[in-house]
């Protein structure tokens, strides 16, 4: 006889029979759901332009004329007339020497001429009578001799102490130290009261000028072909890189904001290190560019005709090196290694190989891209 199945049986098959429902509702839920669409992006085509080849070096700052102020005669040190680190102009009094030992000797000096001048006119005086006598020959011709050598005598003295006078003045001069040249004076290296010029030309201070100032770098014989090859230079006669501009960049600066001219080579290539060195001169009214700096240089070396160009901010980095995000014809991104030129000032780099000047590029949307996947296009400005 059939027993008729249990509640506890019933319960397991309507529990198979609903989880294998639900299974195959989701199986229909998920081949019915659409794809989904493929992520916008904006893409551009590369720039073509002519532009400026640049190679870019490092430097130092060096003042344009500096000069060591020093004691030119000994005494002590009286006065101090001006602020460290601020501008001076040249014939400006910094330093007094005590000056009465020099004003005492040129009142001696003074008083030495004036003592020969009564000498010179005693002697001139005697000769004159004596030269009168000797027409009667009342003197004779041997006293006139003499007294004509004591003329010539008073006349060397009076000479040489004219100058004495002129070296007792110039010595005098001495004792106001003045500012050989304009520019930044350093700080005073020796103390009021202290004694200087003693036996040795004492140092006081420095005078830099810096408008104009100079940058020293060092370039390749390579480079510097090319820098005289570009500005179409002549060595000599002084025009040793005048027509070749040079950029100037510091620390805390974007870009090469400074621009001035290259106005020196060195006459000789190092045969060891295979460089040269080049000066750049550089207007520095506002004196933002200080003697002594780190600094980077940039010097046009060449034309690139026909060049593409795209935007630094889509360039990216990886193990491979720089890259663009590229969109095919199929709209399918690819990753594209680039071998990248010079920055140019509006921010549009220079890619000499790995794309051409007909591919898109993605500008916008790039953390949306993906190599490999399809994306919606959209042309950009």
């Amino acid at each position: 006889m059939i027993q008729p199945p249990s509640l506890r049986a019933l319960g397991r098959v309507f529990a198979v029979v609903l989880i294998a429902g639900l299974v195959a509702a989701c199986g229909t839920a998920e081949q019915a759901a659409p794809a989904p669409p493929a992520p916008e992006v904006t893409v551009t085509t590369p720039i073509t332009r002519d532009v400026t080849d640049y190679t870019e070096f490092t430097g130092r700052t060096v003042a344009f004329e500096s000069v060591e102020v020093r004691a030119r005669v000994s005494g002590a040190l009286q006065e101090m007339l001006f602020r460290p680190s601020q501008p001076v102009r040249a014939g400006d009094v910094l330093f007094i020497i005590e000056p009465e030992p020099y004003e005492a000797a040129r009142d001696i000096a003074v008083a030495t001429i004036q003592q020969w001048e009564a000498e010179l006119a005693r002697a001139e005086s005697d000769l004159s009578r004596l030269e009168q006598a000797l027409q009667t020959e009342a003197v004779s011709e041997q006293e006139v001799d003499k007294a004509r050598a004591d003329v010539k005598t008073a006349e060397a003295n009076l000479a040489a102490a004219r100058a004495g006078l002129v070296n007792a003045e110039l010595q005098l001069s001495y004792t106001q130290v003045k500012a050989p040249i304009s520019g930044l004076v350093g700080r005073n290296l020796v103390d009021l009261g202290n004694l200087v010029g003693s036996g040795q030309n004492t140092l006081l201070t420095t005078v830099n000028q810096v408008d104009p100032i100079y940058a020293y770098f060092d370039v390749s014989e390579s480079i510097l072909l090319q820098i005289l090859g570009s500005a179409d230079v002549a060595l000599g006669e002084g025009r040793a890189g005048r027509d070749s501009p040079v950029f100037l960049g510091l620390d805390d600066e974007t870009g090469w904001p400074h621009e001035g001219v290259i106005d020196y080579f060195d006459n000789t290539v190092d045969a060891g290190t295979g460089t040269i060195q080049v000066r750049g001169n550089f207007p520095n009214p506002t004196r933002k560019l200080f003697p002594g700096l780190f600094a980077r240089i940039r010097v046009p070396v060449g034309e690139i005709s026909d060049a593409v160009l795209v935007d630094e901010s889509t360039i990216g980095t990886d193990l491979g090196g720089k890259f663009v995000l590229v969109v095919g014809g199929d709209n399918v991104v690819e990753l594209r290694h680039i071998e990248l030129g010079p920055l140019q000032g509006d921010g549009m780099r220079v890619v000499l190989s790995g794309l051409e000047a007909n591919e898109r590029y993605i500008v916008n949307g790039l953390q949306r891209a993906r190599p490999g996947l399809p994306v919606t296009p959209t042309a950009g400005s």
